[in-house]
């Protein structure tokens, strides 16, 4: 996997409305994943992914290749009580999430959505956090599996309700 032309950093504000566009377009095409008319809240607040840097602990997170092309990105919360997800993720101490991870269509299959995770774990792992938080649905298979692969658990516990969309809870324990 050639990652050596990938880089990860904080987006700046004048990528997030590109961002946005960018996982609205993503999280659309999803199979089985609610349209914009079925979820017109969640689609809002892809659009302005940015606003999440408002949160104290929390960063926009970006993958762009040496030409600075968007190729994916994803919020961190190195506090979950910014975390906005239904269930009990949010009471979660000493934790760390990230949600909203999307990968450009064009750069698929590079590693792009991994690289993103791993560099989630790290800043958990320098910031003496026990674990790691996300949630997933079944229309994001590929995500799942990738998620399972790195070490992420199942975590029933975390499961919660989108209105007609059933969310799926995964803990990864940090061994500081």
């Amino acid at each position: 996997m050639n990652t050596s032309n990938h880089i990860i950093r904080n987006a700046s504000p004048s990528e997030f409305e590109e961002i946005g566009k960018l996982l609205i377009s993503v999280y659309s095409q999803l199979d089985g994943f609610p349209k914009e008319e079925e979820q017109p809240n969640y689609y809002k607040m892809l659009a302005n992914i940015g606003d999440f840097t408002n949160h104290p602990e929390t960063e926009l997170l970006v993958a762009v290749d040496s030409n600075n092309a968007i190729l994916g990105a994803v919020v961190y919360f190195n506090d979950m009580q910014y975390y906005g997800s239904g269930g009990i993720a949010t009471q979660e101490k000493n934790t760390a999430g990230f949600r909203l991870l999307g990968v450009d269509n064009k750069a698929r299959g590079k590693g792009i959505g991994k690289l993103l995770t791993q560099e989630c774990i790290k800043k958990a792992t320098e910031n003496n956090l026990n674990q790691v938080i996300i949630h997933s649905t079944l229309a994001m298979q590929t995500a799942w599996k990738m998620y399972e692969n790195i070490g992420f658990q199942r975590s029933e516990d975390l499961d919660f309700m989108q209105g007609e969309l059933a969310v799926f809870g995964f803990r990864l324990k940090i061994s500081n």
